[in-house]
């Protein structure tokens, strides 16, 4: 018997509010994303884009339809459960690092280990192997304030990576960055995908940023506008 994808949505909507202020975010989205692919997810500002990539973080839930994970519909999990899909399933990117300020690198890195009440000598053995994946060797002790913006996202990753999760799910990771750091953070990205087998879906409004990816998804209005293939999903734009 064929395995469920990774994941799935069947018929996803999202509305907010009610009356004459009724937003609907996403209208009856399918889609289905197997596992080590590498998706973009594109469209304009109000197009839901970020709805689909809150469902899919399981940070929100639908209004009507099914999100299922591994073939388990999360609309039956608790919050207990959704939490815990999260940290062992799940890995956060955001365009703006999240860090905490006036903490070293491994502190930051060690976080989400600390969440699962990890031995101390284990998360640091995992967070030092974590920055070492996303070239960061010898930075371990500097501060957020002493690493550039290029090494600040990649202490983000590290710490997104830390839990070994599933899904790698980046929103803008590149958003604050220059060009020649956004190829490099982008390229690191690539190979967690091809080389560790990360599930990697990216939302990004940038098309040399999404040629990075395997797959493109572009949203419109809420729904599912187009569903293309990249290829072999590498970018040599920037």
């Amino acid at each position: 018997m064929a395995s469920p994808p990774l994941i799935e949505f069947q018929q996803v909507s999202k509305v907010y509010g009610r009356g004459e202020a009724t937003i609907k975010a996403l209208d009856r989205v399918d889609l289905v994303i197997e596992k080590n692919e590498f998706v973009a997810i594109m469209g304009p500002s109000g197009s839901g884009k970020s709805t689909a990539m809150n469902i899919l973080g399981c940070l929100d839930v639908p209004s009507s339809g099914e999100y299922l994970f591994h073939g388990i519909r999360t609309s039956t999990l608790d919050r207990r459960q959704h939490t815990m899909l999260r940290r062992h399933m799940l890995g956060f990117v955001f365009q703006g690092f999240n860090l905490l300020a006036r903490t070293s690198a491994l502190e930051n890195v060690e976080l989400p280990l600390v969440y699962r009440g990890m031995e101390a000598g284990e998360r640091r053995r995992l967070a030092n192997r974590a920055l070492s994946q996303v070239g960061l060797t010898g930075r371990e002790h500097h501060t957020t304030q002493e690493l550039s913006g290029g090494q600040q996202q990649r202490v983000a990753i590290a710490r997104a990576i830390v839990t070994s999760p599933k899904v790698l799910l980046a929103d803008e990771p590149t958003g604050n960055l220059d060009t020649k750091t956004s190829k490099e953070i982008m390229e690191l990205i690539t190979g967690l995908n091809e080389e560790h087998g990360i599930t990697v879906i990216m939302v990004t409004h940038e098309d040399d940023i999404a040629a990075y990816a395997k797959r493109n998804l572009r949203f419109l209005d809420g729904r599912l506008n187009s569903d293309s293939h990249n290829g072999k999903g590498k970018a040599d734009v920037l």
